[in-house]
């Protein structure tokens, strides 16, 4: 029987062995980052030297990274109390706090008025699909793009951005707010004085120690081109995919995108059929967004592109990632091409 093969990246990519070892360090401390005894500081000097790891990597300012329990706090830190106005094609952590008005078109941009009242993914996690970031953009999810593409908040001229770790291999439950100098927010979670004042409650060393030593290793992986050949290998699978099936959908292919990403349809299969087929053959994809894993509906993403419903309901994505291996997307490929084959039989 062979290994499974996983091909999720979007929803999680697997913990760095440097986030890992880092992490383990910092259990083995006892103390409070708030004390002022010699734990507590070198607790604090933990989460400090994370702070600068993220900084560097992601182009920010130490000083202005504020750490949460992941992008989903982040982005209600960053987006409660001002209005802003934003896409359909948004992560619904970011949906949950914009007026969804503005318009996409087929192949997934989005078309921005007013820069500063904006929020704005830089990377669509299902379709990949990467945005130019207008000057002066007042919120960027900038979630799927870290890692995987240069991203450096400073120089992308946008007030306020957030960030996961466990997307780019640091340790799930932790996530951070990147905010211009001069922007202020309201604190969501009151009671202490942590984070500046901007998030009270106890930081979380050991994930925020793996979260930086993650950034650090992500930022060395793209220096060292490593990226370049994960999207050679994801071109690799699209080949493979249109060989077994002419008359598939990709979407989005055209259009500059995520290295690691592709989405892809089958009108008239469920998504959510592939996927559990896929799985009892030994392959992890999704049929869209983790967050939206279990219900059954078409991609809201792919219709707000202005895919109709039998194309949007038969999506899915496969986002791989550097330990994806050329044996493994092939395998995936003729794998899913049976699956396929049985699938135009029956619907004959």
């Amino acid at each position: 029987m062979r290994n499974r093969v996983y091909l999720d990246h979007n929803a999680t990519a697997p913990l760095r062995p440097e986030a890992r070892d880092a992490m383990i360090a910092a259990l083995d401390l006892p103390g409070n980052p708030s004390s002022v005894h010699g734990e507590g500081r070198r607790a604090r000097a933990i989460i400090e030297r994370a702070r600068g790891q993220v900084a560097e990597a992601f182009g920010a300012q130490a000083a202005d990274i504020v750490f949460t329990s992941g992008a989903s706090e982040a982005a209600a830190l960053g987006l409660a109390g001002w209005d802003p106005v934003g896409a359909e094609v948004e992560h619904d952590a970011v949906l949950a706090w914009i007026r969804a008005d503005l318009p996409v078109d087929g192949s997934g941009k989005v078309t921005v008025a007013q820069a500063d009242q904006t929020a704005l993914q830089a990377a669509n996690s299902e379709t990949g699909v990467v945005q130019r970031l207008p000057e002066g953009l007042g919120f960027v999810d900038a979630v799927q793009i870290a890692g995987k593409k240069p991203f450096a908040f400073d120089w992308s001229g946008a007030q306020r951005a957030i960030l996961s770790a466990h997307k780019f291999g640091g340790p799930k439950g932790v996530g951070a707010l990147l905010l211009k100098r001069g922007t202020d927010v309201a604190a969501q979670m009151r009671g202490g004085g942590q984070e500046m004042g901007r998030r009270a409650g106890t930081e979380n060393v050991a994930a925020i120690a793996g979260f930086g030593a993650a950034a650090e290793a992500a930022s060395r992986d793209l220096s060292d081109g490593i990226w370049e050949e994960v999207e050679s290998r994801r071109d690799m699978l699209e080949q493979a995919l249109e060989a077994e099936a002419p008359d598939i959908i990709f979407v989005a292919r055209d259009t500059g995108r995520l290295p690691n990403t592709t989405c892809v349809a089958a009108p008239g299969w469920k998504g959510e059929t592939q996927v559990m087929q896929m799985d009892l053959s030994g392959f992890a994809i999704s049929a869209g967004s983790a967050c939206s894993s279990g219900k059954v509906r078409a991609s809201r993403v792919l219709k707000a592109m202005g895919f109709e419903e039998r194309v949007a309901e038969s999506a899915i994505r496969v986002s791989i990632g550097p330990e994806t291996t050329n044996e493994d997307v092939l395998a995936f490929a003729g794998t899913w091409g049976k699956h396929y084959r049985r699938f135009r039989q029956k619907a004959a």
